[in-house]
This record gives C-alpha cells, structure tokens and sequence, in this order.
C-alpha cells in the first residue's frame, strides 16, 4: 500500500462521523467492518487494538472541529440554539470537512452551505446568514493580509484622478440585521475562560436567546477592521460606504464621488465630508501606500 493510500485512508476513517455515544462507527457507510478497516494501515500494540488506536484519531477530530466552530461561531450558537447548533455542525462538516491547514478555514464554507440547507437556521434565517457572515469578517480581518499604511509623505504625486487601494484584511459589509451589537453582546455575556456556576451561566445563556428573539431588522453598513490585532466594528453611512465600496473596486477618486454624490450640488459641504472620511480612515490604517507599479496615486489636491 503507497503512502497516498494510507493517507487517503486514514482521512477517510477519521472524519467519519462519531455514533451517538461519540464513539467510532463499527461499520462504514458503505458497510464494511472498521475492525477490518483500521487493521489494513494500522498495527496493533500491546495495549490497543488497531481500531482503538484509529478510534483515538477519529474521536479527536471530532472534539477539534467542533470546537473551533463554537469557538468561531458564538453568535451563530445563539441565534439557533446550542442543540441545533451541534447538530447543524456535524451535518456541515460531514458535507465540509476540514481541508486545510489551519482551523481559521474551517466556517469558510459555512455561509454557503447554509443557504443550501436553510432547514437548519429556519425561522431566523436571514439573521442566521448575518451573523455568520459578520463572524467570518471578524477571522478575515483578524488574520487577513495587510500591507504597508499611506502616510503623509505619500502625498507627492500630481495625478489629477487617483486611486486609492484598501487594506487586504478590512471588510466591508451590507447586513439586514444590527448584528454587530448583538454580537458584542453575547460575546460580553461569554467572557473568555471565565469561571461561573451553571446557575449564572444558565442565566447568561436565557438573556442571549431573549435578546436575539427581540431582534428586528434595522439594515446596517459596517467596516469590519483591525488595530493593534483586535477586530472592531465601525459603523458607516450608505454614502461612506458605497464610497469605499467604489475605491475597492479600483474606481478613480473622480468617479467614486459621482457614484455617490450624483445628486449633490453644494460643493462645500461635500469637500467637508469628504475631508473628515479621509482624516478618520487614514487614522485607522485603511489605505495602502502607493505602489511604483501603480501610477494613480495619491495627490494632495485631490485629498483636501
């Protein structure tokens, strides 16, 4: 047997889900013996059969999956359930299972087979998507790419109509729900590794269904961001956010200004808001500093 059939395998037999009990299957799904199976690739010793040392992996994988989507996915947990929510776990990994790495990829698909299965997240289904897409904004902007932060020496070009590009990791959302503050809530009432009675944490949990059941839709526009390796939410009007939105997609200054401010006519008022966008982004890290390969860069005209 070659290294790539043990290993396609052992994959095979690992991911398979747990019984009820959270014990390995006697039989896989197309019915052989997992007695059989696991002696094929895995030797016995002198304390453990070949399938209880196989069953040692399987059980493991399990327990980290499973974990890390609790751990990634809190808000989701309570807009659905806790019971539900393991439930719908299995169900998505066992269709999705872990193909990287590293953890941070596990819910990548989550959203996706989400809508694919909406039976599991019915009757709060768009909130459910919400918050599932605000949680993974939250990993993307955690760990997403960064590159180096435009300063003020950036300002010496004379480009009539430049372009400004986005920091990798900053992500900008559309949600039909305040999802940011209620997520900021549960994750207030579930301090990390906090030690509390099960009556208290009973309570907790109570105030997190109570106040997502009082959840009404209110759309937001959010940037999703990080300072210093914390994520936060920050808020946006429409404008400012189809403004960003627009420089996202590589439109020039010129033209994201008249996507957004089409009906506009007082020119003052709008070279001020303007302003204040550009002072408070650039504080926060938002744009990148120009590249030699990018000739639309960044005028100071254009900037006041």
């Amino acid at each position: 047997m070659s290294l790539h059939e043990i290993q396609s395998r052992m994959f095979a037999a690992v991911i398979q889900p747990l019984t009820d009990s959270e014990q390995m299957q006697l039989r896989t799904q197309d019915g052989k013996s997992m007695h059989e199976v696991a002696a094929e690739f895995i030797k016995p010793n002198d304390r453990l059969s070949s399938f209880e040392r196989l069953e040692i992996y399987n059980r493991q994988y399990w327990f980290r999956v499973l974990a890390s989507l609790e751990e990634d996915f809190p808000g989701l947990r309570a807009v659905v359930g806790p019971r539900r929510f393991e439930r719908l776990c299995k169900a998505y990994l066992v269709e999705c299972p872990s193909q990287s790495f590293t953890m941070r990829n596990l819910g990548s698909r989550l959203e996706s087979w989400l809508q694919s299965h909406p039976e599991w997240i019915q009757p709060k289904a768009a909130l459910a998507l919400d918050m599932v897409r605000l949680e993974r904004a939250e990993t993307e902007a955690f760990d997403g790419a960064a590159e180096p932060v435009f300063e003020s020496a950036d300002l010496r070009t004379t480009d009539p109509d430049p372009q400004f590009r986005l920091q990798p990791y900053l992500q900008l959302l559309r949600f039909r729900y305040p999802v940011d503050d209620l997520l900021v809530a549960i994750k207030k009432d579930n301090p990390e590794n906090a030690r509390v009675s099960s009556a208290i944490s009973e309570i907790h949990k109570r105030a997190q269904m109570h106040s997502v059941a009082r959840q009404k839709r209110q759309p937001i526009c959010l940037a999703v961001h990080r300072v210093d390796y914390s994520v936060y939410f920050k808020r946006l009007e429409p404008e400012a956010f189809a403004f960003l939105t627009a420089l996202r997609e590589g439109k020039s200054l010129s033209v994201a200004l008249q996507l957004v401010f089409r009906k506009t006519d007082d020119q003052t008022e709008l070279l001020g808001v303007v302003t204040n966008w550009f002072e408070n982004w650039s504080k926060l890290g938002w744009f990148c500093r120009p590249t030699f390969a990018n000739q639309k860069s960044i005028s100071v005209r254009r900037q006041s």
